[in-house]
């Protein structure tokens, strides 16, 4: 009997470590963000990103994976994740928006971050992670490489 005890200890030790590696941030679209808060209003983080930021691929490496964080982001956020540079029509708000400048310029910047992540008199950068609250309103916005225990402790001062 004593046996089984231990063995029923090991295995709900080890599957509960197992699930908490797996715990990922729940990535979702800017049109289902629009659906989502429809339904019911909640805080908002968005990360902006580009396939040639090696900073922002750190992030998704380094931070976004860190179970801590994902449960964090998971149970407070919607969390949005865009290609800064993304050619794709969104829908958003009864808005539409679009990259316009794709075609005359290599590295143009969809309207969606140029308008959430736009800084005056400074050029926009990349990683750029944006907060907002319950009614869409900017609470944060950093840009720059933000370490797993930077990330958490910005999540826990906007709690």
């Amino acid at each position: 009997m004593r046996y089984i005890k231990i063995i029923l200890f090991i295995l709900i030790v080890t599957s509960k470590a197992y699930s908490q590696q797996k715990e990922k941030v729940r990535w979702i679209t800017f049109e289902q963000l629009d659906d989502s808060l429809s339904i019911k209003p909640k805080k908002v983080l968005i990360s902006f990103y580009a396939d040639w930021c090696a900073y922002c691929k750190k992030m998704d490496r380094a931070v976004f994976t860190k179970p801590n964080i994902a449960k964090k982001i998971n149970e407070d956020y919607y969390a949005v994740k865009m290609n800064a540079e993304s050619t794709d029509t969104i829908h958003f708000d009864g808005t539409v928006f679009t990259n316009r400048n794709y075609l005359e310029n290599r590295n143009a910047i969809h309207e969606i971050p140029i308008l959430l992540a736009s800084r005056e008199k400074q050029p926009f950068s990349l990683p750029a992670t944006i907060f907002l609250d319950e009614q869409f309103h900017i609470r944060k916005r950093y840009f720059e490489y933000m370490s797993p225990k930077r990330l958490l402790s910005v999540l826990e001062q906007l709690d």
